[in-house]
């Protein structure tokens, strides 16, 4: 059996859509979890609590950590470090091996090209809980204390995906006739991974003995889009000529009054304001596995809104 904590979310439904390949009986845990496929086993359970996350781990061999803990500092500097510690402790008892599914938060200001040997240097809060709970695991592997790995993703994006920047600013915004938005700059490189190929090339990783004790970037296109090549490659599927809304720190800060996502983000800006690389060469020489190409991923992600 192979188990999905934090089911529910983008990532463990793609994850999900791709495991029946590896297994025939896929569990699916969070609070309220629903079927991706049929014959899918659910168990709610809070993570946050010990017993219950060990109950939910109990028969599994390998255990995907996708949780999507509300986007709160307090609410990450609160449940993260506990959950790492729950799931840790119950993939040792129950000898699972753990998949880790990361960002790269941990790496800091370091985004003009991050590989796999970038140290961690987070100069956000949000960023140091995530080198924390990923302390904690690395710390875990090495001790001999579980088998596991770590999954990390650039920035999101991709059908059904609204967390992900491009979605939210650039494809809802032009979907209801608006001008597209960004932030910081649209100049400078910035890396996005494909939800699709996330959910695909984590099941390979979680499935692959090989793959275990290391971290590793999951394939992301090498093409150095900024977003201003993405924003612009949108516009003309939508036949759209509407000039960009650039948001400069200013009117994020004002904005910030009244949207409370927006002023959780207003630490992680740095990501907007310098070069976003997310370097998977690692990962493609080792499987000869590719990123889906972005023009492909923004076609589909058009289609999907175009359905809705």
């Amino acid at each position: 059996m192979q188990t999905i904590l934090g089911a529910g979310g983008v990532i463990a439904r793609e994850l999900a859509k791709n495991l029946p390949q590896y297994t025939n009986h896929l569990r699916l845990v969070s609070r309220h979890p629903k079927k991706v496929n049929a014959t899918d086993e659910l168990f709610p359970a809070d993570l946050t609590d010990a017993g219950q996350t060990l109950a939910a781990v109990a028969g599994s061999e390998v255990v995907y950590l996708v949780v999507g803990l509300a986007y709160q500092l307090k609410v990450w500097q609160d449940a993260w470090p506990r959950v790492m510690q729950n799931v840790i402790a119950a993939c040792e008892v129950h000898g699972a091996k753990l998949v880790f599914f990361d960002n790269v938060y941990p790496y800091g200001a370091a985004t003009a090209h991050m590989t796999e040997a970038t140290p961690f240097n987070p100069c956000a809060k949000k960023g140091e809980v995530r080198a924390q709970i990923a302390l904690q695991l690395l710390d875990a592997m090495a001790s001999g204390r579980i088998q596991a790995l770590i999954a990390r993703s650039a920035d999101f994006y991709g059908p059904d995906t609204p967390a992900s920047m491009l979605n939210f600013m650039v494809f809802d915004n032009l979907t209801k006739g608006k001008a597209p938005q960004w932030m910081m700059r649209t100049d400078l490189v910035h890396s996005f991974t494909y939800t699709p190929d996330a959910g695909t090339f984590t099941a390979l990783l979680g499935n692959t003995p090989t793959a275990y004790g290391e971290s590793w970037h999951l394939p992301s296109c090498e093409a150095r889009w900024t977003p201003a090549d993405f924003i612009g490659e949108i516009q003309k599927k939508y036949n759209s000529d509407k000039k960009v809304m650039v948001l400069g720190k200013g009117m994020m800060r004002f904005l910030s009054l009244f949207i409370p996502v927006l002023r959780e983000t207003m630490e992680m800006q740095y990501q907007n304001s310098q070069s976003y690389f997310f370097d998977s060469s690692k990962f493609e020489k080792t499987f000869k596995q590719q990123a889906t190409p972005y023009t492909e991923g923004l076609a589909a992600t058009i289609a999907f809104y175009q359905q809705k």
